[in-house]
């Protein structure tokens, strides 16, 4: 390296130190500070050094979820910010772009130790968002994106419901199509068996033919199968069908996050993720209040009927929604500009290193078991996450056998107890604002980026919460508290701390989990999905038969104990973690 570069080297590697005027000037240079230049690169520097309004600014250092890390090589290419850079000219040299895979080893991209691919890239020009562009989602009114923001957690609320609907009138399923408990039991299993399976399909999808008709087709779809669903004359029929509305009815849980991260940046998105945290939660447990009045009062085919006239009109809605995903949007545009300008050098990162159909394969199936082999991160936050969704549908059960049976109440009035825990999930969505301006603020004293163990704050405030509500629950039922009175008090309101702390733990630990991974974020956000709809799909199963075997005390008492012995967890990754990471060639 010649002097001169060296020196170019040294002064951008230290771009992020400036003095605190030019930030007070509203300037930030788009050159990446890991990024080394040689001889022949330094020349096309100039490119990249556009004053940008530090608002419309991504922050770099964080993850991108909009990034298209399952259907772009970055094993070659590495990453970049160009679906997230804002110039003035809306183009960026390919050879300044890219940059390493966000991970502490921060390894140089292959495509520039490549001679010849460098040489090539010199001449490449990446699409990028232009200055006050109007096609960027991110430049959209603040109106229309809470209301982008209000129909992606409304989806998730829906097709939630639709999981747990069921429960609300089990007895009239079983007599009618006369099977047990455990397999009526599968209708919700197979359901969100599919939640788990899906997302492997529609994510990829969804990074190659945008967000919009990810959202439209699979919703229609699921629209669809709810009617056999309905008119279904044997059990089989009925199973068959939920798994399959699982499969489609997992489009929004797929893709939900990312079109919020779509038009809301990631340093401003806080409380937009606390209400898509809080949806796969909340709207499980619509299911069984809506279901069991449907149920009790035109019959459990009506609770289908109910859950498809609501998956039509969220479809419908969903059809107005705009495409918001950077890189389709960006590649659209890049193909327009080739045409124009007949310059086949114009392009996006994901067009020019395209991943083969075995990487997406890879990165979808194979890697997330990987790490959740090799990452004792993910490993226990997954499992902290399905231990809580797990819990929330043993709920679904246990309330009936201790509400239902032992209170001798009806379908409907069960389903009541649930607002407890929407009433902790409300408090949950008042506190999270302040956990994230408790992040920004340690983030600020940090210099402006704070670690990722920042993100467990909640986590550590939330954990407790589930195996108090859990002993509550249990120790405050018949027989010990005997029934009459108000003695129903106490496992109703059961439902408040599990609430409360349901969703705080969600969402601190997705963000953990996120902000650990940037560089195998798609992966790693699949290993999470897969097992927390295990942990979903088992509880069902087994959770009236333990609860009428051991007794309400103690079967509640065993899942608190398990709930008990990872409150811990995120204490000692708040001190531990940092190690852990270092030794993780995965990890930031």
């Amino acid at each position: 390296m010649s002097h001169a570069s060296h020196s170019l080297f040294i002064w951008v590697s230290h771009l992020p130190r400036l003095p605190s005027p030019l930030s007070r000037s509203g300037i930030r240079l788009r050159l990446h500070p890991l990024m080394t230049l040689d001889a022949s690169q330094s020349s096309s520097a100039t490119a990249t050094l556009h004053e940008v309004p530090l608002a419309h600014v991504h922050d770099a250092r964080r993850a991108d979820l909009s990034f298209p890390q399952t259907t772009t090589n970055t094993d070659y290419a590495g990453f970049s910010d160009e679906y997230r850079n804002v110039t003035h000219d809306g183009l960026i040299p390919a050879d300044l772009a890219l940059k390493p895979r966000p991970t502490h080893a921060s390894i140089r991209p292959l495509a520039l130790k490549d001679s010849e691919k460098g040489f090539k890239l010199h001449d490449v020009q990446l699409v990028t968002w232009k200055e006050n562009d109007p096609e960027d989602p991110r430049q959209w009114s603040d109106a229309y994106r809470w209301y982008i923001t209000g129909v992606a957690a409304l989806a998730v609320v829906s097709v939630a419901f639709g999981s747990a609907v069921v429960t609300g009138d089990f007895k009239d399923i079983e007599r009618d199509l006369d099977c047990g408990e455990v397999v009526v039991a599968l209708s919700v299993s197979l359901m969100v068996c599919g939640f788990g399976i899906g997302p492997l399909v529609w994510a990829p999808m969804s990074e190659l033919y945008g967000r919009r008709i990810t959202w439209i087709l699979p919703g229609i779809v699921y629209v669809i199968f709810n009617i056999p669903c309905a008119l279904a004359k044997n059990i089989e029929t009925l199973l068959v069908c939920r798994f399959i509305c699982g499969f489609f009815a997992s489009a929004p849980l797929a893709i939900a996050g990312g079109t919020i991260s779509d038009v809301w940046d990631n340093n401003e998105r806080g409380f937009a993720i606390a209400l898509f945290a809080a949806a796969p939660y909340g709207g499980p447990v619509l299911g069984p209040i809506v279901g069991g009045f449907v149920g009790e009062s035109l019959g459990w085919r009506w609770m289908l009927w109910v859950n498809m006239i609501f998956a039509g009109v969220v479809a419908i809605v969903c059809c107005a929604l705009p495409e918001t995903y950077a890189p389709y949007l960006l590649k659209q545009r890049a193909a327009k500009l080739r045409k124009e300008t007949g310059n086949p050098n114009i392009t996006t990162e994901q067009e020019m290193f395209k991943a083969s159909l075995a990487q997406i394969i890879f990165d979808t199936l194979i890697r997330p078991l990987e790490m959740l082999g090799s990452e004792p991160i993910l490993l226990l936050m997954s499992l902290f996450i399905a231990l809580v969704y797990g819990e929330l549908y043993a709920f679904f059960f246990s309330f009936p056998v201790v509400f239902g049976e032992d209170y001798h109440w009806s379908n409907g009035k069960v389903g009541l107890t649930f607002l407890s825990v929407i009433i902790g999930l409300s408090l949950a969505l008042l506190v999270t604002p302040c956990i994230e301006k408790n992040y920004l603020k340690r983030a600020a004293a940090k210099g402006g980026y704070a670690d990722p163990e920042d993100r467990l704050i909640g986590m550590m405030l939330g954990a407790p919460f589930v195996p108090v509500s859990l002993f509550i629950f249990g120790w405050t039922s018949p027989p010990y508290v005997p029934v009459g009175g108000a003695d129903w008090v106490g496992p109703c309101s059961a439902g408040i701390p599990f609430g409360f702390g349901m969703v705080i733990i969600y969402f601190s630990a997705n963000a953990y989990i996120i902000d650990s991974y940037p560089g195998y974020v798609a992966s790693a956000l699949a290993a999470k999905t897969l097992v927390r709809s295990g942990a979903g799909a088992a509880m069902p199963l087994f959770t009236a038969i333990m609860f009428r075997g051991l007794g309400n005390g103690w079967a509640a008492s065993l899942l608190a104990f398990v709930a008990l012995a990872m409150v811990p967890i995120p204490f000692l990754f708040y001190r531990y973690g940092g190690s852990i990471r270092a030794r993780s060639k995965r990890a930031a």
